[in-house]
């Protein structure tokens, strides 16, 4: 995908409903007084960042310690809110793009085995774009995932994407219970995804957040795949995610500073199954993973 369709798709991402949950966390915001007072509307925006000793997503190991930036924008009214923004990825590995023996290798018409430039790591760079919509407890949006893998043969990066759309509602809005309920199906990929162009990998995910004291908060979640998909490697209906998450956060005038820390169990995964691509990151398809992390959000 050249730059000019990548910021076309940006750009529709932008006007499209949406919602985008790679990280709950609180928001800071700036609100101009006087046209709050007249139209009820506030603006509002996210930034920050975390370093996560892994990085885990959906019950699957994705990488090991990774720098995570966050920034979005938006308005905020009585019942309804528009967010946009960006969030991306850096692992320590990230960089090291060949591990091991070339991944993919062809015959030459010399007959002589050539390496094809496809780099024997699964962990990329990444970058997400997102929009989302919430209105009267309910969410639409849609996420963009890009990921980056370096071709040595052309000495390029050659980006592949996933188009993922979003439905969420949450019942805090009404009754004051901070339980939710999240589906999210991918719509559209490259061909190296093509799997999920064919079976529109889809994720159910239920989760509650209790506050206590201190700010310490705790979250759960069970996610589940409803049918056969390579995203998360199911060929039925599994439970795919079983995931708790407890932190703590720190208020400053300047910043709000985090510490969590997440465990997550994949019932789907096999213990022994390792993923050759994956080179030296053999947590790759393990069934439990956890990790620890400090965030820092302005």
């Amino acid at each position: 995908m050249d730059y000019k369709n990548l910021i076309s798709l940006a750009l529709a991402c932008t006007l499209s409903a949406g919602l985008f949950a790679q990280s709950d966390n609180a928001d800071a915001q700036v609100t101009n007084s006087d046209e709050t007072a007249k139209s009820g509307i506030e603006f509002s925006y996210e930034a920050g960042a975390e370093l996560v000793s892994s990085y885990l997503w959906r019950g699957q190991y994705n990488g090991g310690l990774s720098l995570q930036p966050t920034v979005s924008v938006g308005y905020e009214g009585e019942n309804t809110s528009l967010s946009v923004g960006a969030w991306a990825s850096v692992g320590a590995s990230d960089w090291m793009f060949r591990k091991g023996e070339p991944y993919y290798t062809f015959i030459n018409e010399d007959g002589d085995e050539e390496y094809d430039g496809t780099p024997n790591t699964y962990f990329v760079p990444e970058l997400d774009l997102f929009a989302s919509f919430d209105f009267f407890g309910a969410s639409l949006g849609a996420t963009y995932y890009q990921y980056f893998s370096w071709m040595e043969n052309t000495r390029k990066f050659d980006p592949n994407y996933q188009l993922e759309v979003t439905f969420q509602y949450s019942l805090e809005h009404f009754l004051e219970i901070p339980l939710y309920i999240q589906w999210n199906t991918m719509v559209s990929a490259t061909e190296f995804d093509y799997h999920d162009i064919a079976s529109y990998a889809s994720y159910l995910e239920i989760g509650y957040q209790h506050a206590f004291p201190y700010d310490i908060t705790l979250g759960g979640k069970i996610g589940m795949s409803p049918w056969a998909n390579d995203t998360y490697k199911n060929s039925r209906f599994a439970v795919v995610n079983l995931d708790l998450r407890l932190e703590k956060a720190w208020e400053f005038d300047a910043c709000q500073l985090t510490l969590f820390a997440e465990g997550c169990i994949n019932p789907h995964m096999e213990q022994d199954a390792f993923v050759w691509e994956a080179g030296d990151d053999k947590l790759y398809n393990q069934p439990i993973n956890g990790t620890v992390g400090l965030g820092v959000w302005f």
